[in-house]
């Protein structure tokens, strides 16, 4: 049976309570299979018949790929029959997800993102799935709404995977950031990136510049610091990157800096921020966290937010430490009125001439 590498799942055995031996290493096990299952859909492209729109619409109005539809039943089937979960939480799904009563329900509780990227999926752009494990407060009995609705500071585990090239699995549980590949020949999951740190300090940041005419004042000082280079205040040259795949600008950051901003802005009044508190931003900042980084709103700690409901966003700034603190600081002085007014061009754009 397909299996992280030996030794790594020694090490990832510790979240499990007393009088469970094995849950949290079989739920990783479940994971991991599914994790190769879909995979292989990804990597099939068009061969598998499962690209293109489902025709449906998730729970927050967004149009759904094939694949997101296919991606979630494979996770949910690979996970829920083992022993090890209470429930789940799904990008795909409305509500929560009780594990049928047909199976035993454990002590975890899965949230996840089955297929992060899935709207590039046609233009063959990296793809992943992400996912965070939570310890429900009643093991064994069907879990409640609240019961998900836990801060990020409670994650036992925190993981992503990429589809592309290779197939790679990063994970944390609160000692340091572990990446994997997957050997496709074996079916088994190789540790190839031990203790992956960020450095602290970097040249590069991605953001979807189309929406600089939405951004709050802080966001706009700090691009345009970056994109005057060695002649405004940063004195050096910044290059941006920007893929639209989470996963794909997370594992770019963890292996060479960088900083991520998915920031507030004016473009939607309904909501706070683009991105999904419970399994995205937390799972993502507890990873950037425990590799040496910062992940932050523009105004605090996203590990420190309380979500309110199961599809929460927020604001999203992670990445090498200086950066997002810089940015966080920016916002401060915003708030106070102490921002200095830096332009890149003129006041109405960035881009503008």
């Amino acid at each position: 049976m397909p299996s992280v590498a030996a030794p790594a799942l020694e090490e990832l055995v510790g979240p499990d309570g007393p009088g469970s031996p094995g849950d949290f290493a079989g739920l990783l096990q479940a994971i991991t299979i599914a994790v190769q299952a879909i995979a292989l859909q990804v990597n099939k492209g068009a061969l598998g018949g499962s690209l293109g729109a489902a025709g449906t619409l998730n729970v927050q109005g967004e149009a759904q790929a094939r694949l997101d539809v296919l991606s979630n039943e494979i996770m949910i089937a690979e996970t829920q029959w083992g022993g090890y979960l209470a429930g789940m939480v799904s990008e795909e799904l409305a509500t929560f997800y009780p594990v049928p009563t047909r199976f035993r329900r454990g002590q975890y509780l899965l949230v996840f993102d089955p297929l992060d990227g899935s709207s590039n999926i046609d233009a063959n752009i990296p793809t992943g799935t992400i996912f965070s494990i939570l310890r429900t407060p009643n093991p064994g009995a069907e879990p409640a709404l609240a019961d998900f609705l836990q801060p990020g500071t409670e994650q036992v585990c925190a993981g992503f995977a990429l589809y592309g090239p290779a197939t790679m699995l990063i994970l944390t549980t609160g000692s340091g950031v572990d990446g994997y590949t997957l050997d496709r020949e074996l079916g088994t999951f190789i540790l190839t990136h031990p203790q992956i740190r960020i450095p602290e300090h970097t040249s590069e940041f991605a953001i979807n510049t189309s929406n600089e005419r939405f951004w709050e004042p802080p966001v706009r000082r700090y691009v345009a610091e970056c994109l005057v280079g060695r002649a405004g205040p940063r004195e050096r040259d910044f290059n941006m990157r920007w893929v639209a795949s989470l996963v794909a600008e997370t594992f770019r950051i963890l292996t060479r800096g960088g900083v991520f901003l998915y920031p507030a802005d004016s473009k939607d009044a309904r909501s706070a921020g683009r991105l999904r508190l419970l399994y995205e931003c937390s799972p993502i900042s507890f990873i950037v966290e425990q590799a040496g980084g910062s992940a932050s709103t523009g105004r605090g700690r996203v590990l420190d937010v309380q979500p309110g409901a199961l599809h929460q966003r927020i604001p999203f700034i992670f990445g090498s430490s200086a950066e997002v603190d810089r940015i966080e600081r920016y916002h401060r002085e915003d708030l106070s009125g102490s921002a200095e007014d830096f332009s890149l061009f003129n006041n109405r754009s960035l881009f503008r001439v």
